[in-house]
């Protein structure tokens, strides 16, 4: 995307009017939603049934969550406020303000008009205030630190009535290996809708600064290989490396069939690791990187389920650094060294458990039992369902968490777009070059695809 460096004339905003109707029959406990816009009606759902938010919250309250964050964060929080910093003067001559804020919600800084940036304190927009949406509700960095794309909260939007004279944009910065944000940049106009390009320049702003994260990465996943190659030398163990969010940079053969990943296979790029689709070896992967961000001396073992074995198979997990930042562990098989990791749900044998998949169609939620969905597809930024009442926006914000919450439930990825139900498929067909295709039950559904790497997982779950 090209860079924007000028704010077009403030454009119409849309009739208000339904908006507030809509928010005054929902806070009231109604769930006709008509007239929002789907991730509005998601953010609104969040605030009031899980978070709890006060409607009629008046201010921000005081940040007082513990920050605990890497050294890229840093350098994500310099290239957004230099960013800010060079679209101020354009955002305060249209009476704006622009505003950076960290993983939780917290405002770091603000520049902009002095007189909105005046207005802007009242409800605690400054520094040191927490913006996130389980503490104020939907609104522009906080929803946006909930979404993968841009997001604009119009009025009465705001779940907190006492910021609907309000119009903000918002994007979040994503860690390009975890997926967990890193901070929110957000323009706010207090009586005024935004300019057009605003949402691009955001857009913009987000992918440059994460163009920074894929370079480190892609240096922390050359680290991670080398440290791999190196342990291999010394040991007979079956070994596998990968980053801390516990997708597989490398694995030998060994580790690879237990993992159901491609074997001796390098996958440095963020965007080209496996995930292994083992709940357990993923959350102790996750919690073993906690624990070496504090301790790098720190080695741990456990035990997880694997996919040929009936019993669980031990682990040892040890961390991989670079330049003094954690940058993934080195796992091996059949080695227990090291403190013993805490038991957690996912590593056990997961049992069937009952779940629903929330999708949106037009101005109303749904709620789909799992049998009814017959596989999910990404499209951009958006999931989509095909599922028996037809082809539905799924309200999870993104394939790989779509994926986490279903991996129990008979579900399993068989492409970088796919993800779907075991249950309803119907024919596999294998093409003259040896690609595969699933037939689904659905008649109206496209064939899905394999990718090659997914095919053995795929042919492993259907015993063919």
């Amino acid at each position: 995307m090209a860079d924007v460096h000028q704010l077009d004339p403030i454009s119409r905003s849309p009739g208000k009017a339904t908006v507030y109707g809509a928010w005054e029959r929902f806070v009231k406990g109604e769930d006709d939603i008509r007239g929002l816009r789907p991730e509005v009606a998601i953010s609104w759902h969040r605030c009031r049934d899980q978070y709890r938010v006060d409607p009629y919250l008046t201010e921000a309250p005081v940040a007082v969550a513990e920050v605990d964050h890497a050294l890229e964060h840093d350098v994500v929080f310099a290239e957004l406020g230099f960013r800010a910093a060079s679209v101020a003067h354009e955002v305060s001559n249209l009476g704006g303000v622009v505003t950076i804020t960290d993983a939780t919600g917290r405002v770091l800084a603000q520049w902009g008009d002095q007189a909105t940036r005046s207005r802007a304190t009242k409800a605690n927009l400054a520094a040191w205030f927490c913006w996130s949406e389980c503490a104020t509700g939907t609104n522009g960095m906080g929803t946006a630190l909930e979404a993968h794309a841009p997001v604009i909260i119009r009025g009465a939007e705001h779940w907190c009535q006492a910021f609907h004279d309000w119009t903000c944009a918002g994007v979040a910065v994503r860690d390009v290996v975890t997926g967990e944000p890193i901070a929110a940049l957000n323009i706010s106009c207090w009586r005024g809708d935004l300019p057009a390009s605003a949402a691009a320049w955001l857009g913009n702003t987000a992918t440059k600064t994460q163009h920074i994260l894929r370079q480190r990465a892609q240096d922390s996943g050359a680290e991670l290989v080398a440290a791999y190659n190196h342990a291999r030398s010394r040991s007979s163990a079956a070994l596998a490396a990968v980053d801390p969010a516990g997708r597989v940079v490398i694995a030998d053969d060994t580790a690879s069939v237990l993992l159901g990943v491609p074997g001796s296979t390098p996958a440095p790029d963020p965007a080209a690791r496996w995930n292994p689709s083992l709940p357990g070896f993923i959350w102790a992967a996750r919690y073993a990187s906690k624990q070496a961000t504090h301790n790098p001396d720190w080695v741990g073992s456990t035990q997880i389920f694997t996919h040929l074995a009936d019993e669980p198979t031990p682990i040892s997990i040890r961390p991989v650094f670079l330049s003094g930042q954690l940058v993934g562990n080195l796992i091996s098989f059949g080695v227990s060294e090291g403190e013993q990791l805490p038991r957690a749900e996912g590593a056990r044998r997961p049992g069937a458990r009952p779940h629903r998949i929330v999708a949106m169609r037009d101005n109303r939620m749904v709620l789909l039992r799992l049998p009814e969905v017959s596989f999910a597809e990404s499209k951009g930024n958006d999931v989509w369902l095909s599922t028996d009442q037809g082809r539905l926006r799924a309200a999870s914000a993104g394939l790989d968490k779509l994926e986490s919450e279903l991996t129990d439930a008979g579900f399993l990825r068989v492409h970088r777009g796919y993800v779907v139900n075991l249950s309803r498929i119907r024919e596999v067909e294998r093409r003259f070059r040896g690609e595969l295709f699933l037939v689904m039950d659905d008649q109206a559904s496209p064939m899905v695809p394999v990718s090659r790497r997914n095919a053995p997982a795929v042919r492993r779950a259907l015993d063919i």
